[in-house]
């Protein structure tokens, strides 16, 4: 009887829980949980283009892992065509066709250990969607008239050359030898019709170029017998494809291969094959004449110059001033290879003993303490200074060059002026960069005769030549400053006015720097500059300032900033319409704005809670793209008029993200333990019920409240993926920490305990279930924060400094520079020096008060961080390890400051997850965080 009774009410329980499953299915029934498979399949949106009547869009899709794709879209017909593993698509000016790259197949490049997959071109039919795919080609160029492309193939691989006698070795000269050594060789290049697809196959090609009225095909030729080595141009107006040889001679190199904007001057080096010892001369061909002139030549350069092969050459767009550069001989002849001399054997080994020839094998740097640059800085900066040039013109009309910097200015900006250039030079600065930072004087240098005015010292930050050449504007020292060119005096635009340029959130040590400017006005009128919210007109004239968004921007806390539609444009006119984006800094959401230069108000066209990003515009119809975003929103691309009437979603990139259970998130506020207001962003579990408690993952840099509408990048990496976390039952918190000079570690803790208090008091966090994560500079903020507060039930800590004192003087040896100015000036702000401020360095290294940790730490480093010196793990580690506290620390192998090798990522971010799944949620700890991993001899 009983056992009927309970099998009845058994079934009843299940028919009614079915039921309820049906007709009230809870979330976590209706959504999957994201997996790491999951998350390396999300795609991300890359390339985006629109073509120039605006009635294409096409851009790439590219997975975390895996293989991407192309898709071309129809605005109006609604065509949609998907080339597999496309990349970087570009449209041809009639959009008729897109060319673009397709990448090998990421697990064929995975696979092969040497000789790669190499990559394809497609060339797409937007009429048809019919797909010509081509293999092995490395680079792809389109006509400016839409009817060629031309794409040059990768080398075949050269097959052994054949055993010569030596009475035939003998017989070669020095100089055949050398070439023979020297010569690269170029590859097949095919010129393809696009309307009819016939082709012209030519080889041996190194570099080609279009000239801009698609009159002609320029392109070198290497062969190798060098029979056919030259400068050539194709005729592009001949149906018979006329070949016009421009400069043509057997082991002949050339460079630079550069047409100017308008007309058909071509621009180039060549070296003959006489020119042994690398030296360059510039030369122009004018395709109207056909006749070739020489320009400047490594002869006739300045004495202690030369013209070398590895150039920048650029012309002006009005075709009359041609950029190229010097390069110091001494450099030169240091960086060519020597002759290799046949060593003879001495049987009697008499020079054993030697000493000079014992010493020619030494290995030694020396460092002295008044070098400009310390070792490893000169060693990286060597890398680039053997091919530096420094910037020289020509000019067409005068026929004559003229240097425009030098050692003592290396930094010369080519310009569209024709009267002036900007010039930078951090030479006075090299030494104090150590401990300082970035300093360089400015100078305004005439083009026609290369004469220098300073127009200001010691410059930390940005400065800008008016289109004209009539004026500089720069940022020193919290202002704006308007330098004249004519009368060299300067103005203070910004000192009489009640509102700050200079970034009011800059919580450094350094000067703070400014908001930037907007750009110039026609004829050099006047010049836009930001303040945090609205955009400032001041006149050139005058130096009158008028807010032109009418401090409409710091009333209602928005950032206004201006969309540069056409990025070929120069100035700004009165009258313009200019396209806004707006920021609301406490809300956090997006909006586009319009307004009238100089005569209208701003006007709203789109806002909503969420992030817009402008993308680009059609460059002759009325048409933009850009992307709409949410944390719960993948930023897809939208299409719409300037007036934004009427947006359309063109792109669905990641429809299964409907299908995952993801997060809310929203704002909270609380103040600091000193009292300042504070904001962070609360993304609560996706299947959170109100009144529960759940584990929380603090995670957190400097300010993070922004993030409030951002989509999380889909991948796996060195951080913790907040929607992966969310989906798996934890909630993110991401709060904003400001820092005071000389304690940015207590910074943190002040900021960060009561935030994580007000989730304890909003009832959302269970308070044995709290972790913090932080890499780099907050790696640093979580390994002291754990000295400071037990309020962390597990701590993540990627790649921090431990220990300041000895960090101080260590090495950033990605870039070689000395890691002093980290600490006196930027982001480690104790603000002064170690001999200064040594109680600073002691305060805020958590190596100190290691004893006083009572949170396990799993610390993350890679054995070949650039940026943090990974001893500093080790420090930490051998504190904890020595106090008998709960440390694990992960070595990556070869790994810089962010984890590159997948296998690497993947393996951290399991890792992290079984770290707080073990300390925040109570599941088993797997055997590395019980015991460890034993050293087996790999």
């Amino acid at each position: 009887m009983w056992k009927k009774s309970s099998l009845k009410f058994q079934t009843t329980v299940f028919l009614l829980l079915g039921f309820f499953m049906i007709v009230c299915p809870s979330q976590a029934a209706q959504k999957k949980i994201l997996t790491f498979e999951d998350v390396m399949r999300f795609k991300e949106i890359r390339n985006p283009v629109i073509s120039v009547n605006g009635l294409w869009i096409a851009y790439a899709t590219q997975p975390d892992r895996g293989d991407g794709e192309a898709v071309v879209h129809g605005l109006k017909n609604g065509a949609k065509f998907v080339v597999e593993r496309g990349n970087r698509p570009q449209f041809t000016a009639d959009a008729e066709w897109v060319a673009m790259i397709v990448r090998p197949k990421a697990v064929e490049m995975e696979k092969a250990s040497r000789d790669k997959p190499k990559q394809a071109v497609a060339i797409l039919e937007t009429a048809t969607g019919k797909v010509t795919q081509v293999e092995k080609v490395q680079s792809f160029e389109l006509s400016d008239d839409s009817r060629w492309i031309a794409y040059l193939h990768h080398k075949e691989e050269e097959k052994p050359p054949k055993k010569e006698d030596t009475a035939s070795a003998e017989k070669k000269s020095t100089e055949e030898k050398k070439r023979e050594t020297k010569k690269t060789t170029g590859s097949l290049l095919i010129l393809r019709r696009l309307e009819t697809g016939k082709e012209k196959k030519i080889s041996h090609v190194l570099a080609y170029s279009f000239d801009r009225s698609s009159r002609y095909l320029a392109f070198t030729v290497s062969s190798p017998e060098g029979n056919d080595d030259g400068l050539f141009c194709q005729d592009l107006t001949q149906d018979s494809l006329i070949q016009i040889p421009i400069a043509q001679q057997e082991g002949m190199k050339f460079s630079g291969l550069t047409w100017t904007e308008k007309g058909s001057l071509l621009a180039f080096l060549a070296s003959s094959d006489e020119d042994t010892d690398g030296y360059f001369s510039l030369w122009i061909w004018d395709g109207k004449s056909k006749v070739k002139t020489q320009a400047a030549r490594s002869e006739t350069a300045p004495a202690g110059w030369m013209i070398p092969e590895k150039n920048q050459v650029s012309w002006s767009e009005d075709g009359k001033r041609l950029f190229f550069g010097f390069k110091p001989l001494e450099i030169h002849q240091a960086t060519q290879e020597p002759e290799k001399k046949e060593e003879k054997q001495d049987p009697e080994e008499s020079d054993f003993f030697d000493t000079q020839k014992i010493l020619e094998k030494r290995e030694l740097d020396v460092w002295h303490w008044n070098d400009p640059l310390i070792k490893t800085n000169d060693k990286i900066q060597w890398s680039r200074t053997k091919d530096r040039i420094y910037t020289a013109v020509y000019h067409v009309d005068s026929k004559r060059f003229v240097q425009l910097a030098d050692r003592n200015l290396p930094e010369v900006d080519p310009s569209e002026n024709p009267d002036f250039v900007l010039g930078r030079s951090n030479i006075p600065y090299r030494k104090e960069i150590t401990w300082y930072g970035s300093l360089e004087d400015l100078y305004l240098v005439n083009v026609k005769d290369g004469k220098r005015q300073k127009v200001t010292t010691r410059l930390e930050d940005q400065a800008s030549l008016s289109p004209g050449g009539s004026f500089v504007v720069y940022f020193y020292d919290k202002h704006w400053y308007l330098f004249d060119s004519k009368t060299e005096k300067t103005l203070n635009l910004t000192d009489k006015l009640d509102v700050p340029f200079s970034d009011e959130e800059h919580d450094y040590p350094e000067m703070a720097p400014s908001y930037r400017t907007a750009g110039w006005g026609k004829d050099d009128t006047f010049v836009l500059i930001y303040d945090k919210y609205d955009i400032w007109q001041f006149m050139t004239a005058t130096g009158e300032a008028k807010n032109i968004t009418g401090s409409k921007g710091r009333q209602n806390e928005t950032t206004f900033r201006v969309l540069k539609l056409d990025r070929e444009k120069q100035y700004f006119e009165i009258g313009e319409r200019l396209l806004l984006s707006s920021y609301h800094n406490k809300k956090k959401n997006h909006g586009f704005n319009s307004l009238e230069l100089g005569k209208g108000p701003v006007i709203p066209l789109l806002e909503e809670n969420k992030k817009f990003q402008f993308r680009a515009k059609a460059k002759k119809a009325d048409v933009l793209i850009y992307t709409r975003e949410s944390f719960e929103e993948f930023p897809d691309l939208w299409v719409s008029d300037l007036e934004f009437s009427a947006p359309k979603k063109i792109s669905l990139v990641n429809p299964q993200i409907s299908e995952f259970a993801w997060g809310i998130p929203e704002i909270v506020e609380w103040h600091s333990l000193d009292g300042l207001p504070l904001q962070g962003v609360l993304i609560k579990p996706a299947d959170y019920e109100k009144g529960s408690r759940c584990p929380v993952i603090v995670y957190f840099y400097h300010f993070f409240s922004q993030r409030m509408f951002e989509f999380n990048q889909m991948r796996v990496n060195h951080r913790p993926n907040f929607p992966f976390y969310t989906s798996n039952g934890y909630a993110v918190f991401l709060p904003d920490v400001w820092f005071d000079i000389g304690r940015p570690g207590y910074s943190a803790t002040k900021c960060l305990v009561p935030g994580v208090q007000k989730l304890i008091d909003m009832g959302v966090a269970d308070p044995k279930g709290i972790g913090l994560h932080g890499h780099s500079w907050s790696g640093y903020q979580t390994a002291f924060v754990i000295t400071q507060t037990n309020i962390f039930s597990a701590a993540v800590a990627g790649a921090p400094v431990s220990n300041m004192t000895s960090a101080y003087s260590g090495i950033r040896w990605e870039s070689g520079l000395a890691r002093q100015m980290q600490y006196e000036k930027q982001q480690s702000r104790i603000g002064g020096s170690l001999w200064e401020y040594p109680e600073r360095y002691i305060e805020n290294s958590p190596v100190f008060f290691a004893d006083r940790i009572q949170t396990p730490l799993l610390i993350q480093f890679g054995d070949e961080d650039g940026a943090v010196p990974w001893y500093q793990g080790i420090e930490l580690y051998l504190a904890m390890r020595r106090l008998q506290k709960d440390c694990v620390f992960l070595q990556y192998r070869g790994e810089p400051h962010h984890l590159r090798k997948y296998p690497n990522k993947l393996d951290y971010s399991i890792k992290m997850k079984q770290y707080f799944d073990h300390y925040l949620k109570g599941m088993p700890a797997p055997d590395w965080i019980r015991k460890g991993v034993p050293y087996m001899g790999k």
